[in-house]
């Protein structure tokens, strides 16, 4: 959000979007998603990569780069509060990645300096918060998550039962968000 605030003033430097992340520079969707954006997108050894002005200079950063930088600034963040070093993580993605944008997030997340123990899906982060403290529950709980965001719809559905959550079934669609409404207007 931070960077789509700032694209007015500065679009072809701000970047957005992590799906282009652990994708190749020739898939359909990430065609497709590049004429909405307003950074460049080229190519090296079939991967896309996103080029800059920064200084003066042109740069160019795999999108683990990119994803690296926001992980690193989080463990910061997350250190200042703490008062301590942070060395694991638990990263969220969203529901529709596939495996190698799992990968590719966890990479980034080793970039960052993080031992990434898990890569969960968003949604399913989401119903692990909400179920914290609701373990005291007698029963199977049946829970519905539904995750509608700027650039993605997510819905997970899954039980809790003593603490314990079973994803049941999940699904996304990378296209229904409030970018593809407003692209729509």
């Amino acid at each position: 959000d931070a960077a789509k605030n700032q694209v007015a003033m500065n679009p072809s430097n701000t970047v957005f979007d992590a799906a282009v992340i652990g994708r190749k520079f020739d898939d359909p969707d990430l065609q497709s998603d590049m004429k909405h954006w307003p950074f460049k997108v080229t190519v090296k050894d079939g991967k896309p990569v996103i080029n800059v002005e920064y200084q003066g200079q042109s740069k160019t950063f795999f999108p683990e780069e990119i994803s690296a930088m926001v992980l690193q600034k989080m463990k910061e963040t997350a250190e200042a509060y703490l008062g301590t070093t942070v060395k694991n993580a638990v990263v969220t993605v969203p529901a529709y990645f596939n495996d190698s944008q799992r990968q590719a997030t966890k990479d980034a997340g080793s970039i960052a300096g993080l031992n990434v123990l898990r890569i969960i899906n968003e949604p399913t982060a989401a119903a692990i918060a909400y179920g914290m403290d609701r373990k005291a529950e007698k029963g199977e709980k049946n829970v519905l998550i539904f995750d509608l965001g700027g650039g993605t719809f997510d819905v997970t559905l899954l039980t809790i039962e003593s603490g314990v959550f079973e994803v049941k079934a999940t699904a996304g669609d990378t296209h229904l968000g409030g970018e593809d409404f407003d692209n729509r207007l």
